[in-house]
């Protein structure tokens, strides 16, 4: 795949496309390349349902689904609408149930080793016979577990309603919760599922690049925001987890979302992309700017030097081996004046969301988990940078850890 080509000039940052700078990106991979990655994804879901003694996986969130199977329909809806789900077994069938009428949508998938009807038995979709639909569904899984379990009634399940936790036990399912599963095997990625993520990082950086080209005093927070929408939306991708675009006084606190609210000349842009895009790979990349391609002032300079030496010195100590103590050990300290400003991670997993691991800053390390960094793992260093009355920055960079160290998978280009 051709590298992009970044260059400023004095007003602006273009972003240049081989096909065009109005046109959608069209992703050049083969498809060998994503049959690949979801044979590799469902091996890996299943070697770690061996290693924990799980004998199947019931899952209802979207994006476990694709990484299982590739499988999609209607991800948003579906995320908070538990009405389609998997269910796969270690040593036996991937069996997928679809909404009616949409059966055609796994065509292809070669991980489905069975396509059924799913059975609804949320209340708004049941009402008041919802309990009855509660039990067919219960006694359909209950019997899939009996046949191809073999005797082995852990069950691993995602997301699920209180009501089917219970049905399920009632049937002598031992119901665990399958995120210890699917983090895990999630969390190392295979060459080509990193070939499928750099080109979802291709297409949110031609995003950023529209953002930037639209940095003018007079636009507003969201008219800037809907460009990434716009670029990922036309070239295949699926959604933005957030809405964190702000500028000026709108950046700190941080966490707000983009609003009507006018950038003036001058003022900071800050944003963090939280981008589903193409083949449901995350780019969750941050970056910050002045509004009108100004020299920054002394003190946004200040903020942003110190944003840039902590992504620097910690993405420096990531290596295989590396435990997440030893790193909160040999982390940046940030200063006192940024403490209450401060972002509460210093890295996070990346694949088809934000996923384990989380390392907490030094500040709240205390109550983070145990873990190390290891060769395939794709991790988000991050820093958030302000202090009162001031500006935000924020800056966060996407790296894949390898046998050597670490590689920078954007390649958009910082401020200073």
């Amino acid at each position: 795949m051709t590298s992009p080509s970044i260059f400023r000039d004095d007003r602006k940052l273009t972003y240049l496309n081989a096909e065009g700078a109005n046109k959608p990106l069209i992703s050049p991979l083969p498809h060998d390349i994503l049959e690949r990655a979801r044979k590799y994804r469902l091996e890996r879901l299943r070697a770690e349902m061996a290693k924990q003694d799980v004998t199947a996986l019931l899952l209802f969130d979207p994006v476990n689904i694709r990484y299982a199977f590739d499988s999609v329909n209607m991800g948003i809806w579906t995320a908070h609408n538990p009405l389609r789900y998997a269910l796969i077994f270690c040593d036996g069938p991937g069996i997928m149930f679809e909404f009616r009428g949409c059966e055609h949508l796994n065509d292809g998938l070669a991980g489905i080793d069975e396509l059924r009807t799913s059975s609804g038995c949320m209340f708004m979709s049941h009402g008041n016979r919802a309990g009855e639909r509660l039990a067919v569904w219960a006694d359909e899984i209950a019997d899939l577990m009996r046949t191809h379990g073999g005797g082995n009634a852990r069950l691993g399940v995602d997301r699920i309603e209180p009501e089917g936790a219970f049905a399920l036990a009632e049937r002598a399912m031992n119901v665990i919760d399958a995120g210890q599963i699917t983090e895990i095997a999630r969390s190392i990625k295979s060459a080509d599922e990193i070939a499928l993520m750099r080109w979802t990082i291709r297409v949110c950086e031609a995003g950023m690049a529209r953002i930037y080209d639209h940095s003018v005093p007079g636009v507003t927070e969201r008219e800037l925001w809907a460009h990434l929408h716009f670029e990922n939306a036309r070239s295949g991708g699926e959604w933005l987890e957030t809405k964190l675009l702000t500028c000026g006084p709108n950046t700190n606190p941080w966490y707000r979302e983009c609003s009507d609210r006018v950038c003036q000349s001058g003022e900071m842009i800050s944003f963090d992309t939280d981008m589903i895009g193409p083949y449901g790979y995350c780019a969750d990349l941050s970056r910050s700017w002045t509004c009108g391609y100004t020299p920054m002032n002394d003190t946004q300079k200040r903020l942003y030097a110190t944003a840039r030496e902590q992504i620097e010195h910690n993405m420096a100590l990531l290596e295989p081996g590396l435990s997440f103590a030893d790193f909160n050990t040999q982390s940046w300290r940030i200063p006192t004046t940024h403490v209450d400003y401060r972002y509460s991670l210093a890295l996070h997993g990346v694949g088809m969301a934000d996923e384990w691991p989380v390392v907490l800053l030094h500040p709240d390390f205390e109550h983070n988990h145990e873990g190390q960094v290891e060769e395939g793992m794709v991790l988000c260093v991050e820093s958030l940078i302000g202090e009162p009355g001031s500006e935000s920055i924020k800056l966060e960079t996407q790296v894949l850890i390898t046998a050597d160290g670490t590689e920078r998978l954007d390649t958009f280009p910082w401020e200073m």
